[in-house]
This record gives C-alpha cells, structure tokens and sequence, in this order.
C-alpha cells in the first residue's frame, strides 16, 4: 500500500470545527507519515475516493464528520506562508474520520503539495509545520450527476446497500427513501456507515429514490425518478438523473 504522507491540523484559536463551515478556520499544521490509505476510510468510497478532486482527500474531526453526513464534504484549505504556497490554496474533499483529539484534518500528500508554489512540492513535504486555514465550499463535480453504487452485499431478495458518489453542491444526506417506480409505498433506508445506506424490504423492479438534504436554513427532498434498473446487478454505479446544487445555511452569523 502506498505511503501517504498526512497533513494534520491542530486548532490555533479557541472557535471548534462545531462552529458554521462556511466560517474561515486558522490552524497549526503538522506534518507525519502513515501507511493507511485515506481512500478506504470510514466513509467507504473505496477505490473510487482517489478520483474525487485528483486524490485531494482529507480526514475529519467527528464534528466535521457528523456521524457520516460529512462525508464528500468540500473545504477549500491553504497554507499562509505566501514564500512556500499559493493564495488559492486548494479543495479537498472528507473521506474519512480522523479521531485525533488536536488535529482537525489530515490531507493526503496530493492536496498538501496542491498548496505549494511551483517548485516548492518537496519543500512542503519536508516542513514540519505550518499555518493554514480552511472552510467549507460547494463541491462541483463539472455536469456530473449524483451516482448510486451498489454494494456487493446486496442481493435482489432481502437486502440492498447503497452508497452515495459525486455529491454536489454544500449539504448533507440526513434521509434516504425508496420505491418501485410508479409506486406510492415508500420504505427508508438507514445510514449504515459513512456514505452507505442500507434496507432489507427491498422493492421489487425498478427502482426510484427519494432523498432529503440540507438546504437553505432549512431541509429539502430531491426525487431520482428512475435510479435502479429492475435488473440491477452489484458493484455498478447507477446515474441517479438528478445532482444537488443547494448551499446549506447556519444559523450561527458569527462570521457573516
């Protein structure tokens, strides 16, 4: 398994990663190696993770994590030292939880050098720490809708894993329901782990979902039609036909 090299982000002021996303957070950064890959972390993307954001991954507190409901989360992050990084920093998107007690989040290496001025990647690597800063923003997949994978614990019968993939916009996933196509009968489903969802009444046929998402200051419901085909095999990401674009609000003000 390739060594990551991870960026570890120890809070610097007294406001806790509990406050608004949208509020810009300043740490202290510090650099260690670990043989895990964030790719196969707690929210379980898998192999897919290393394609979100060109391998820009991160590992979250619980309260960035929110008990999976954080995960695919987008924070744009960049160091402060204008000699070694760039102003703009760059995205990385939640993989995994990191259940450090003075670390906020942990980068893969990608997104550590992604901050880095042209020709300062190594340097970055070698720097035992640094100031950096983050917040929440929109994830933008570029016209890509919302896929749902299959697990390959599923079977036609009795049981149906599903996980979410190419999340947009700046919400979470709190509610999942599904349905026969053309039915009324809805059933929900339960957050397993992370970014998967399971149920045992499984629908028979076609399949249509229902998901409930933050949006505004309040909550919204977005309505996949037609998702699973009523052939559906394990192991295939579905196009939902639908992508979520809202922009969660809080209702914390403290810096607005």
């Amino acid at each position: 398994m390739a060594i990551f090299l991870y960026f570890l982000i120890t809070l610097s002021i007294t406001a806790s990663a509990s406050a608004c996303d949208r509020c810009l957070h300043q740490s202290k950064a510090v650099l260690f190696t670990n043989a895990s890959a964030l790719s196969y972390g707690a929210c379980g993307y898998g192999s897919f993770a290393p394609s979100f954001y060109n391998g820009h991954l991160a590992a979250a507190v619980p309260s960035i994590f929110k008990s999976g409901s954080g995960c695919g989360a987008c924070f744009q992050v960049r160091c402060m030292d204008s000699k070694l990084c760039s102003k703009s920093g760059t995205q990385v998107i939640v993989t995994d939880l990191n259940n450090g007690t003075t670390t906020e989040l942990v980068l893969s290496s990608r997104a550590l050098m992604a901050m880095a001025n042209k020709g300062m990647e190594q340097k970055i690597l070698k720097l035992a720490s640094a100031n950096v800063e983050y917040k929440r923003v929109p994830c933008d997949y570029k016209g890509k809708n919302l896929g749902v994978r299959v697990e390959e614990s599923s079977n036609k019968s009795n049981y149906l894993a599903v996980k979410f993939l190419y999340q947009g916009g700046q919400t979470e996933i709190v509610a999942v329901d599904i349905a026969r196509v053309g039915s009324t009968n809805w059933s929900f489903l339960t957050r397993k782990s992370g970014a998967i969802w399971e149920t045992s009444r499984v629908p028979v046929g076609a399949m249509q979902f229902r998901l409930v998402v933050t949006s505004g200051y309040d909550r919204k419901r977005i309505w996949a039609k037609s998702v699973l085909p009523a052939n559906w095999n394990v192991g295939v990401v579905y196009d939902s036909g639908v992508q979520i674009d809202d922009v969660a609000e809080e209702g914390c003000g403290s810096c607005d």
